[in-house]
């Protein structure tokens, strides 16, 4: 027996939301297609009308053409009667402007894209006199995933939950016999570690493990531990993991900046190859200590000049997602670099997924998910509130993270006598700081944050997790 196998089950959501995305790009594409899929109320903007008549027949959607930042069009889409409305056209101001007009004629909820580098040390400062309920920026916010990875080579992704005081962690299982063959409850009870087995994909099937879970070399494995303790506990799993001591990055864009910025003052020495000179006069004033290098990313000679073939990581940052899938097989080829993959485009996620890319980030679904998290949370209950949300293996499962504000059926009970959904668990509550690791006698109160891993999707409350 090794846990409950997946079943990709839906929960039944709350009043849908009234939510209007003004731009209908990459993002705007994946918005529509997450909130209409969890029954939302949506009517797109956009300037270009085939743009609009090709996703309203593709999905249950109004459509209106037009600009996004005038009060007419809005008017047209329905702000007055708005919960939210999302902006991610290509230009920060204009998606700026598109929440302030909204926020000025209605009580709506607004969330702006802002990618520009100008732009992210006044981020708080213009939420807060906007008054905006988010604004995010796709760029960084993959840089500073980039950057956890790179912190902890071993794993193929680090996701923070709990303020950053816990972290879940993505690894494959290698041929180590330290690890394979052995049952979650046999290594949990010799790890002195404190970290719990939250998924694991095998053979393309997620499944959420219970204590006589058996390990097998190639499993995909998340588990969830406490702040900067990821590196001892693969130690404790028989694998070995440092920090990098460099990165040559390829493309010299906004995330390029974002993570070399983050990388430098971690002490990692970046080297940056880019083709636009103009651009590579840029980056040496923006990062002064790096090294940047004008010339074709992609020209394998060049790579091996530069040092692919000893470095400790490499990071394809290109604009196109072909070229970084490319650059990255190359890398693997070379050398034994830690690769992280950026990819933009889902078009292709299960050719992708049959390739060995290690780990992949996908901007535009960090933007969706953390947009997704707060229209959950805006349906939801008094009872509780959604901190943040992450899918995982292709949207197989969810970790959820329920702020309780309020107390509730779920509040007060030891977790043993709570009737639970099926393929469902809950690896630690936050309490004051301090990361739980619940037992059946531990309970949920008001003011804990509770992270849920299920299969289920289209949770918006906590009390979801009962029958």
């Amino acid at each position: 027996m090794f846990g409950l196998k997946t079943k990709h089950l839906y929960t039944p959501p709350k009043a849908p939301l009234k939510i209007i995305i003004v731009g209908c790009g990459k993002v705007g594409i994946t918005l529509v297609e997450q909130l209409s899929h969890e029954g939302n109320d949506l009517t797109i903007i956009d300037k270009k009308a085939d743009r609009i008549g090709e996703i309203t027949n593709m999905y249950d959607v109004m459509g209106v053409v037009g600009n996004g930042a005038s009060y007419s069009v809005q008017k047209e889409a329905g702000i007055d009667e708005t919960d939210l409305l999302i902006a991610v056209t290509e230009s920060d101001e204009l998606n700026l402007l598109c929440c302030t007009i909204a926020k000025q004629v209605s009580d709506c909820a607004a969330i702006a894209r802002v990618r520009t580098p100008d732009y992210s040390g006044e981020i708080n400062y213009l939420r807060e006199k906007l008054g905006l309920a988010m604004i995010i920026n796709p760029e960084y916010e993959a840089a500073m995933e980039i950057a956890r990875i790179l912190y902890l080579p071993s794993a193929l992704e680090v996701t923070p939950f709990a303020n950053g005081e816990a972290e879940l962690i993505k690894f494959k299982v290698p041929e180590d016999p330290q690890i394979v063959g052995k049952s979650v409850m046999e290594i949990s009870k010799n790890s002195k570690q404190k970290m719990l087995f939250t998924a694991v994909e095998r053979f393309n099937e997620v499944i959420i493990p219970n204590g006589s879970f058996l390990f097998r070399a190639e499993d995909i494995v998340s588990f969830v531990a406490p702040r900067k303790t990821g590196r001892q506990c693969f130690k404790a799993l028989g694998i070995e993991t440092h920090q990098v001591r460099d990165c040559m990055i390829v493309g010299g864009g906004k995330a390029t900046y974002y993570l070399g910025r983050q990388l430098i003052g971690a002490g990692i020495h970046v080297k940056v190859i880019e083709w636009d000179k103009k651009r590579c006069e840029e980056l040496s004033l923006l990062l002064p200590e790096a090294v940047i290098i004008n010339g074709d990313g992609t020209d394998s000679e060049l790579l091996k000049e530069e040092g692919i073939e000893s470095v400790d990581s490499f990071v394809p940052l290109t604009g196109i997602d072909e070229e970084n899938i490319l650059l990255t097989l190359h890398a693997k080829e070379v050398s034994n670099s830690k690769v992280i993959t950026k990819v933009n485009r889902f078009s292709f996620l299960n050719v992708i997924s049959h390739l060995d890319l290690g780990s992949v980030v996908f901007p535009r679904l960090i933007t969706s998910e953390a947009i997704i998290a707060y229209a959950r949370a805006k349906r939801a209950s008094l009872d509780s509130n959604i901190e943040t949300l992450y899918h995982m293996y292709e949207d197989r499962a969810e970790a959820i993270e329920f702020r309780v504000d309020h107390a509730s059926e779920v509040t007060g009970t030891p977790i043993s006598q709570l009737s639970l959904k099926d393929h469902l668990m809950i690896p630690f509550i936050s309490r004051h700081g301090e990361i739980i690791f619940p037992t059946g006698s531990d309970t949920i109160e008001v003011g804990d944050t509770v992270l849920i891993v299920t299969t289920h999707t289209g949770f918006n409350d906590i009390s979801d997790i009962l029958k």
